[in-house]
This record gives structure tokens, sequence and C-alpha cells, in this order.
């Protein structure tokens, strides 16, 4: 790790416990961009959480981690944000006087803890139950605003079934994101979808990367992306369809798509957890090829997240191949590919080419308005040069250090590694700051 590198990580510390110390007041705030696993009750493992296993995750790039209430102090201790598990976070609680009682005895206690952050309260739940849901988030924030109330949805894989919506693809998860936004009313979106299977890609990530992306702008909340890291089905019980276990650069793929779509929160399945193969570390604390990997690409989450944070996500648009769900690059946006790239024909199945472009701004501007623009290249196993042309001189931002240096003029190429990309902005919306 160079001197720059520590330098700036220090300057996330810092800015991480100053998240800490104002979260208290006033209604939830995401603060420092999120990174964090998704895994069962309480700690990787199922096992308590240890000042080891909490001192990796943050010296890894994590910053939020699960955790029961007696682990509460082990995750302040290592700067660690806390996401709290418990069995009386269900809505039969509201309707048992003993269970209520509790539930309210156990909102005063963590409430005031400073490593608290979010309280789960459910996977996947299907739309004839967000009612219930919704009065418990409410219960939730009355007693508690400063912390987050977090359900998590199904994908747009999922069978209508499982929604409890019907209708087609489309039509039935654009209707199961607007019941529960409309009904739960949550501070943040969350799904889960896992992209890489056994032996193809899957052909509706964009899909659904793009319809939350929507849904979130429209209720003006932020959006978390549950990734895999892992294969939960192992050996011969394996199908083409079962997700496998990614690589670095699939990972900076999956890491660099979502913040292109304006995530500001991303959550990997799974850290540790029984009968999986990958994850971030095995059940004696050894870390396997993903931390490493991870342990750069959370940092460079975080940093950009941070610098489009004050934004709106205008739109993602792509170039070269058009998965489902796509939308073309504006012709005429402030920031934009000269030369543009040639379109590509995609089959659903295979690796996607092409570029990936976020487009940011202010709020009430379109995306021909945008200042700062993420570029990633789709192709996570080759790099790629692209040239991006602007109407005024344009600045590059190092995801490592949390500088930003000019390039020089209005025209200027990009490398860009595998799955990875650059952020550039207009120099003008650097200079307003």
């Amino acid at each position: 790790m160079t001197k720059s590198h520590i330098t700036f990580t220090l300057a996330l510390v810092a800015a991480l416990n100053s998240a800490f110390a104002d979260e208290p007041a006033g209604a939830w705030k995401l603060g420092v961009p999120v990174v964090t696993y998704f895994a069962g009750a309480g700690f990787p493992n199922g096992a308590d959480a240890t000042d080891a296993t909490a001192k990796q995750m943050a010296e890894g790039g994590w910053n939020l981690a699960w955790c029961r209430e007696r682990e509460l102090d082990v995750l302040k201790r290592n700067g660690l944000r806390a996401h709290l598990t418990d069995p009386l976070l269900v809505p039969e609680a509201l309707h048992d006087a003993t269970k209520r009682a509790a539930l309210e005895a156990l909102v005063a206690r963590v409430s005031k803890h400073p490593a608290m952050y979010s309280y789960h309260l459910v996977d996947e739940p299907s739309a004839g139950s967000f009612p219930a849901w919704a009065e418990l988030v409410a219960f939730l924030r009355e007693r508690d605003p400063a912390h987050l109330a977090y359900i998590n949805l199904l994908p747009t894989y999922a069978s209508n079934e499982q929604l409890g919506i019907k209708g087609d693809t489309v039509t039935a998860y654009r209707e199961h994101l607007r019941s529960f936004a409309e009904t739960v009313k949550p501070a943040l979106l969350s799904y889960d979808h896992y992209h890489f299977m056994r032996t193809v890609d899957n052909d509706q990530y964009f899909l659904n990367l793009g319809m939350v992306r929507a849904q979130a702008v429209a209720s003006g909340v932020p959006f978390m992306n549950i990734v895999q890291a892992s294969n939960w089905v192992l050996g011969d019980q394996a199908t083409p369809h079962t997700p496998r276990v990614p690589d670095g650069e699939e990972m900076r793929f999956l890491v660099y798509t979502t913040l292109a779509y304006g995530g500001q929160a991303i959550s990997y399945y799974v850290y540790c957890f029984p009968a999986h193969e990958g994850g971030i570390a095995l059940a004696d604390g050894t870390q396997t090829p993903l931390y490493a990997a991870l342990s750069k690409l959370n940092r460079e989450f975080t940093a950009i997240a941070a610098q489009v944070q004050p934004l709106v996500s205008l739109g993602a648009f792509h170039a070269g191949m058009m998965p489902r769900g796509t939308a073309p690059w504006p012709a005429d946006a402030a920031i934009r590919l000269d030369p543009p790239v040639a379109e590509m024909a995609y089959v659903p199945g295979v690796r996607v080419e092409g570029v990936l472009t976020g487009l940011f701004g202010s709020a009430g501007k379109s995306a021909v308005e945008a200042t700062h623009a993420l570029v990633v290249n789709l192709d996570y196993r080759k790099e790629r040069a692209v040239t991006v042309q602007a109407n005024a001189p344009l600045e590059v931002f190092d995801a490592t250090t949390g500088a930003w240096a000019a390039l020089g003029g209005e025209r200027a190429e990009l490398k860009l590694p595998g799955g990875g990309g650059l952020l550039v902005r207009l120099a003008k919306a650097g200079a307003a700051k």
C-alpha cells in the first residue's frame, strides 16, 4: 500500500468516524457509502464477532457488519458500523404485548450505541407481506429515526409466486418495486442479483440494475446492490445456471457497474458461511483470493460513490452491446465518446462487451447536462482505451488518492481495466464547489 493510499484511507476512516458522531441526531442518512456483506443471523459462519474478524473486515475496506446486540462493542472497537439482527424484529412482535415490550426495550438500548447503523428486518418478502413490514418500519422510524430499517428485495428472475405479483418479467417486477416503495416507504432500496452463472452470464443483470435505479431516483433514496462472492450449491448439485465463484476481474465489473448506475451501497454474498465455496474468508479466518481483490475495490467504491453522492444519477447508458433493459448513450451529452463505440450484436448469456457510462449532475437536470461521468469498460477480461469529448476542460478522479487532476483539455483518452472505469468531470463543476 502506497503512502498516498494510506493517507486517503485514513481520511476515509476520519469521515466514517464523523458519520458515527452525526448519526444519532435527526433522520437516518446514508453517510459514508456502504460496503458490507450478506449472510445469515449474526457474524460470518454464525459465530460471535471477534476482534480479529472485525479487524480483518475493517482492514479490507468493509464498513458495515452484521451483528447481534452482544457484539456491538466489538464492532465499535474496530471502526465498523453495525447491521443488527434480532428475533424480535418481525411484524408479529407488534401484536404481542410481551414481545412488543421487549422490542421497545431493545430499540431503546441499541439506538444509543455509537456503532448502530441499521436494523435487519427481512430478506426477499412477497408483496402480500408489504403492509405488515410497513407497520414495523413505521414503528422503528418513530422510535429511532436515526437508524435504517432494512429490507432486501427479490431480483427480476424471481417467479410471480415469489414476487406476489402477476405479469411478465418487467411488468411484475416494476409493480413489485412500486408497491414496496409506496407501501413500506423505505429509506433505502436493496436487492440481490447473481450475474455469473456456472457457464453463462445472466442476461437480466442490467435490466434489474436499471429498474432499481429508476425506482430509487423516483423515490429519492439510495440503493444497494447485493452481488455474489460465492457459490452456495456444491459438487454434483451444480447446474449451468448455478452461480459460480467470481474472480477479481468479475468482481471489478460488479463494483463498477453498480457505481455507474448510481449505487451508494454494495454487499457481497457471502463473507463466510457454511456450505458455500468462495466467499471472502474461510471459517478459520484464512483470506480467500477475493479478499485481496475486494480490499482495493472496496476503497475505490467508497471513494467514487462519495464523489457523486451530492449529485443525482441522471442515467446509465451503453455503447457496443446492448443487453436487455439498457439505453444507448445520448449523442448530445455534455460528456460523450468520440469516436463512438461501434454497435455489437448481443447474445444472451455471453460476456458483455462495450462501454457503460453513468452520468451524474444536479437535481432537475437531464443527462445532456451532466457534469460527471463514470466511464466503465464492460469487458472484464480485456483492457480498453476510449476517448471522451466534452464541452469544457475535463478532470479525472484518482480513486486511490482521492485527488482530481486535469486531463489537459476538452478531449482525453481513458485507459480502462477490464470491468473497471474512471470518473471524470467538467473542470467547471469542480471549480463551482
